[in-house]
């Protein structure tokens, strides 16, 4: 399975998404202009990844900014992790926000309530 390896832009986060460690970072600000188009292909990924995963999968969410567009998007990644979560996979989520930024930090804490996954909430400066 190959990784994904996508460069930051204005409009979107860098993407580093490596099966044969299970570490899947999402860094930077998630504005694309079709959120369908940048994330389907991280959605298909995933779930082929979850065919045969390695033992712990952990997700880095370090976002400045994500607009509602892509939010629905990163729901559908997170219900991934849930679902392979409940077959008895090994996922963590780490939810990164920067310090002061209470609407990341809030859509975190939104996030690991909905999903009831292992999410950890890290304040960085």
């Amino acid at each position: 399975m190959e990784d994904i390896f996508l460069n930051k832009t204005f409009n979107s986060p860098e993407i580093e998404f490596i099966a044969s460690t299970g570490e899947l970072n999402i860094e930077g600000r998630s504005i694309p202009e079709d959120p369908g188009e940048f994330f389907d292909h991280l959605i298909n990924w995933l779930n082929e990844y979850f065919l045969n995963p390695v033992d712990q999968t952990v997700m880095n969410i370090k976002l400045e900014y994500i607009n509602s567009g892509s939010s629905k998007y990163m729901l559908e990644l997170l219900r991934i992790l849930k679902v392979n979560h409940e077959k008895g996979r090994n996922v963590l989520v780490k939810w990164y926000f920067e310090e002061g930024d209470e609407s990341i930090e809030e859509l975190g804490q939104h996030y690991e309530q909905t999903m009831q996954i292992p999410f950890e909430i890290i304040e960085f400066y």
